[in-house]
């Protein structure tokens, strides 16, 4: 709803991942890099791991879209708490496969038929598993089997598996040793630094068609940093929340001031978790990370619900102005 006042063609800091928005920090080029190396290799598994909101799904969906459609068949797939035969259902309707409904032993028959289907069009298959730290380790087996399919020498399927930090623990299990023996590269996607955050913030703005100078001052800046620790879906978080009330404030440049009254206000809400009390180990750090998501998840929805009030508010003043400028024109014309 900001987008208008601010001279903008899009929201820069949406919270939903968006390869048109993808900023190569140093750690999303490096793992960039291990993405691409891997799909050279054309075997085994890559990982990259990554803290909640570090920007693994748009750096995967930022891949996707370079690679050319006539010669690999990729398909991503968002996991969640599947036990070793949902995983197989989950993968063949990943890639549109008909005819999933009968047991394991045909599921995975149907599988490899579109397997050696693509190979023979000489096209590779790639399948990207997101969220992978919610599998369990029967499950991640499964995705082990599948890379068993062979035409000679050559693997018919590649797997990257992107997850939490916790995906490791997962990894490390005796019953995965032959899994880890086919992972060819594995990254773990930290935080941007200060200086990255603020060119990503500047990113983002110019590529959502910003044209005015500074927007953020120099202890915004800082200020914003500091809070979100450098992590891309924070830094969203934040500055969305900032252009907002920029724009309800009729605002033409932000400063730390307004930065830390937003933060105080967000600190205040029930539903958020500040990110420096997120990371103190707490009940473990798969119970905070738990936590984090939740309470981003629910801020994001108390923030839409906050956009549709006010929307609906100056809906309603535009509503209450005609009708005063038509009661006012009757009135001259009488």
């Amino acid at each position: 709803m900001y987008e208008a006042y601010y001279g903008l063609q899009a929201k820069p800091f949406q919270l939903s991942p968006d390869p048109s928005f993808f900023f190569g920090s140093k750690g999303h080029k490096r793992a960039m890099s291990y993405l691409e190396y891997g799909l050279h290799q054309g075997e085994g598994f890559i990982i990259v791991t990554g803290e909640i909101g570090a920007g693994k799904t748009t750096l995967v969906r930022h891949m996707l879209r370079k690679l050319p459609a006539d010669k690999i068949v990729a398909a991503h797939l968002v996991s969640t708490q599947l036990d070793s035969d949902d995983i197989l259902r989950m993968v063949a309707a990943a890639f549109g496969l008909p005819g999933i409904e009968g047991n394991k032993v045909a599921v995975l028959r149907r599988i490899e038929d579109f397997l050696r289907e693509c190979a023979s069009k000489q096209q590779r298959v790639l399948l990207v598993v997101d969220e992978a730290q919610n599998l369990a380790a029967k499950a991640v087996e499964e995705l082990r089997m599948l890379s068993n399919f062979q035409v000679g020498e050559k693997p018919l399927l590649q797997s990257f598996l992107l997850g939490q930090p916790e995906f490791r623990d997962t990894l490390r299990g005796e019953d995965l040793l032959q899994l880890r023996q086919r992972v060819i590269a594995s990254y773990h996607l930290g935080a941007m630094d200060e200086a990255e955050t603020r060119a990503y913030i500047e990113y983002r703005l110019q590529t959502a068609g910003w044209q005015r100078g500074v927007l953020f001052t120099d202890d915004a800046h800082r200020a914003i940093y500091q809070f979100s620790r450098g992590i891309p879906r924070m830094i969203n978080t934040l500055c969305d929340r900032l252009l907002l009330m920029g724009f309800l404030d009729e605002l033409q440049q932000i400063t730390g001031t307004q930065v830390e009254l937003v933060i105080d206000d967000m600190r205040q809400e029930m539903a958020f978790v500040d990110p420096e009390e997120a990371i103190k180990p707490v009940g473990g750090p798969t119970r905070v990370a738990a936590n984090t998501q939740l309470a981003i998840e629910l801020f994001e929805e108390r923030l839409n619900k906050i956009e549709d009030s006010v929307s609906n508010v100056l809906k309603l003043s535009r509503q209450i102005l005609d009708l005063a400028s038509v009661r006012r024109i009757m009135e001259e014309k009488h």
